[in-house]
C-alpha cells in the first residue's frame, strides 16, 4: 500500500502491548514517526529500539498515565518542536476488569474502567486535538471502542457502558470537527486475542484462553493493519465507524465456538 502519511506524526496510547503496539508497528511501516505512550517504561524503550531498527522512523517513548489529567496535560505540552504537531491520535488504551455483576464490582474496578476507557480518552483528546484544529491540517483520530458498546452482556455492564460512551463521544467529536479537515473513526473490535482477557481475569491465563477456544479471532496485528489502512486513506474519505470480528462472531452476544 502506497503511503500518503509518510513523515506524519502519530500518538498511540496503550502502545506497550496488543493493538496499540501493532498500530505503532504498522504505521511505522508506512513511514510514520510515532509517539508510543504507556505506563511500562521498559516495554516502551524496547519497542522504540525495535521499530527504529526495523523501519528507520523516529520513535518517542512517552511514559504516561492517561487516567491522570495533569500528567497528560504536562507531558503533551512538554513535547518539543519535533513531536508537538501530532497528525494522528489513536486513543487505544482500555481495559475490562472482572466479570462480576454491576453491583458487585469494587470501587477500584469501577474507577479503573471509567477513568481509563472514558476519561483517559477525553484527557488525551483535550490535550492533543486543539493543536490539530489550530493548524487546520488533515488529521485522523481513531477511538478504539468495542462491540460491547453496542450490546450489554452479563458480567460486563461497566465495561459495556464505558465503550458505549466511547461510541457516542466519538460521534459527537466527529460533529464538532465537521468544519475542519480532521476525521474521526470509531473502531469496534470483537474478540481479539491479546493480553485483554488475561488482564480481565487478573492473570488467569487458562481462564483467558477459554474465551477464544474454538474460534480463530483477529490478532493484534490484524487490528493494527486495519487501523493503519484507515489512517492512510485519502484525506477526503472518512470512515465514521467500523466493526471487526472473527467470522464466528456476529456481535458481543453471539459467537460460535467449535469445541
Amino acid at each position: 500500500m502506497e503511503s500518503i502519511i509518510k513523515n506524519k506524526i502519530a500518538l498511540i496510547t496503550g502502545a506497550t502491548s496488543g493493538i496499540g503496539r501493532s498500530c505503532a508497528t504498522e504505521l511505522a511501516k508506512l513511514g510514520v514517526n510515532v509517539i508510543i505512550a504507556g505506563r511500562r517504561k521498559e516495554r516502551l524503550l524496547a519497542l522504540k529500539e525495535s521499530i527504529e531498527n526495523d523501519y528507520g522512523v523516529k520513535v518517542f517513548p512517552l511514559e504516561l498515565d492517561i487516567k491522570n489529567a495533569s500528567d497528560v496535560e504536562v507531558k503533551i505540552k512538554s513535547l518539543d518542536d519535533m513531536w508537538k504537531n501530532i497528525d494522528i491520535l489513536i486513543n487505544n488504551a482500555g481495559l475490562a476488569l472482572n466479570t462480576a455483576r454491576v453491583y458487585e464490582n469494587t470501587v477500584e474496578e469501577i474507577d479503573d474502567m471509567i477513568d481509563t476507557n472514558v476519561k483517559g480518552l477525553l484527557y488525551m483528546t483535550r490535550a492533543v486535538v486543539p493543536q490539530m484544529v489550530a493548524r487546520n491540517a488533515s488529521g485522523t483520530i481513531i477511538n478504539v471502542g468495542s462491540v460491547a458498546g453496542n450490546n450489554a452482556y452479563a458480567g460486563g455492564a461497566i465495561y459495556c457502558g464505558s465503550k458505549a460512551a466511547v461510541r457516542y463521544i466519538s460521534d459527537g467529536m466527529r460533529i464538532d470537527l465537521l468544519s475542519t479537515p480532521i476525521r474521526v473513526t470509531t473502531v469496534q473490535p470483537g474478540l481479539v486475542e491479546t493480553e485483554f482477557s488475561i488482564v480481565r481475569f487478573k492473570g488467569d491465563a487458562d481462564k483467558a484462553k477459554k474465551v477464544y477456544n474454538g474460534i480463530v479471532p483477529p490478532t493484534a496485528d490484524d487490528m493494527g493493519a486495519s487501523i493503519a489502512y484507515i489512517c492512510n486513506l485519502p484525506p477526503h474519505i472518512q470512515i465514521p465507524e467500523i466493526i471487526i470480528t472473527s467470522t464466528n462472531q456476529a456481535d458481543a452476544l453471539h459467537k460460535y465456538q467449535n469445541i
